[in-house]
């Protein structure tokens, strides 16, 4: 095996806790804070294999939060009473599979910039260790609460230790198991603890959004982020981009058609190298035009005989990612179906919460509507169904 990722979710989150749940699994427009971390290693070529180490109570939240990943996310294991501890027990988990290389990462970090992922993966070809940081921008004053400055830190080489923190597994294994035996089981940071243990950690510098939900005001914003796009903008100067997609398939024998990401029953299905959705081809396409980014067929070839049958949904959700490595996020997305049959109408909801869901957006920013061609045409003569979006995206200026 080549690379795991050790999401620790086991904290109680007790400054954040709403509801009586634990921060990692707060609702985030539409999507626990778990399931959108999960959602950053999952869809990942280079990642194989996802272990989640969770509090022995929480196991009925996990499992809502973590339902439909496939087999590379292995099932969970119940921490320690520090994050340390909790760590070990993740690896422990893994060390069956003797991965190469394992990406530890906090459930509480749910906008980790996808390029941060691969930099940390990529540095680890040369060291033993790597964790993502960003600069220590702010003046550092010392001193006790409500009391006089005693000192200045210059901030020349300060950096704030984030998350992901990679490492060839069997050192970071044998390190965590060294600190047990010895005693010391108190380290907050597995850099730290890494360095206890002699191994040379490099630090990889990263853009981007990768805040870390600690308290109430995290919570607000992150929920504002991606339910209200522009209420940030006193933060962070935004501008927008629209894309539009268009894309047609034709009927062939069969006995349903998949239009945007749900299964509708029909006389026949339509011909193409994957499942043939037009609706999200049409909307995949809409998302790159938008961050300038190709289309589809550059990023998933017809003549690449791994996305033969391959679910369309796959492709929409990589043109999110590439919109998320930007520090952008999705506003709205509006489909067109050009189509004299199968009906549109009763399926409309559905299609929507399902673009809702792959897009990370909620459904009052999903537009699916449905039109004939009055029998012109090639959709006319039922030949086959075309489709037509509008994607709304919102980037760093």
């Amino acid at each position: 095996m080549g690379v795991a990722a050790l999401i620790v979710a086991a904290g109680r989150g007790v400054r954040v806790a709403d509801a009586g749940l634990p921060k990692q699994y707060l609702d985030l427009a539409g999507k626990p804070v778990l399931r959108r971390t999960l959602d950053l290693f999952a869809h990942r070529a280079d990642v194989d294999r996802i272990q989640v180490v969770i509090h022995p109570g929480d196991r009925f939240l996990y499992d809502r939060a973590a339902v439909g990943y496939g087999p590379g996310l292995a099932p969970p294991v119940g921490g320690g009473a520090t994050r340390q501890l909790s760590v070990l027990a993740g690896l422990e988990a893994l060390a069956p599979f003797d991965p190469d290389r394992v990406l530890i990462h906090d459930a509480a970090r749910p906008f980790t910039p996808a390029d941060a992922i691969g930099a940390v993966m990529a540095a680890l070809a040369s060291s033993p260790g790597a964790i993502a940081v960003q600069p220590v921008t702010d003046t550092i004053k010392r001193g006790q609460g409500n009391g006089p400055i005693v000192g200045t830190v210059p901030r020349d080489g300060l950096w704030r230790a984030q998350t992901p923190q990679g490492f060839h597994f069997r050192s970071i294994l044998d390190a965590h198991r060294r600190a047990r035996d010895a005693g010391s089981t108190g380290f907050t940071d597995d850099a730290a603890l890494a360095e206890w243990a002699g191994l040379e950690v490099v630090l990889v510098p990263v853009e981007g959004l990768n805040m870390k939900i600690t308290t109430p005001e995290d919570v607000t914003l992150a929920r504002a982020m991606l339910t209200q796009p522009f209420s940030v903008a006193e933060t962070c100067t935004l501008e927008t981009r629209i894309g539009n997609g268009f894309d047609v398939h034709r009927f062939a024998s069969g006995d349903h058609v998949w239009l945007c990401g749900h299964r509708i029953p029909h006389s026949a299905s339509l011909e193409g190298h994957s499942d043939a959705d037009v609706g999200l081809h049409a909307l995949t396409d809409a998302v790159l035009g938008a961050i300038g980014d190709g289309d589809i067929g550059q990023h998933f070839p017809p003549s690449d005989p791994q996305w033969k049958g391959a679910a369309s949904h796959h492709f929409l959700a990589d043109a999110v990612r590439r919109v998320r490595a930007r520090g952008g996020r999705i506003v709205n997305a509006d489909v067109t179906l050009l189509c004299e049959a199968p009906k549109i109408a009763p399926h409309r909801d559905a299609m929507r919460a399902r673009l809702a869901e792959i897009l990370g957006i909620t459904i009052d920013r999903v537009g699916v509507k449905a039109t004939t061609t009055e029998g012109l045409g090639f959709t006319g003569r039922r030949e086959g169904i075309a489709a037509m979006a509008v994607a709304t995206v919102s980037l760093p200026a």
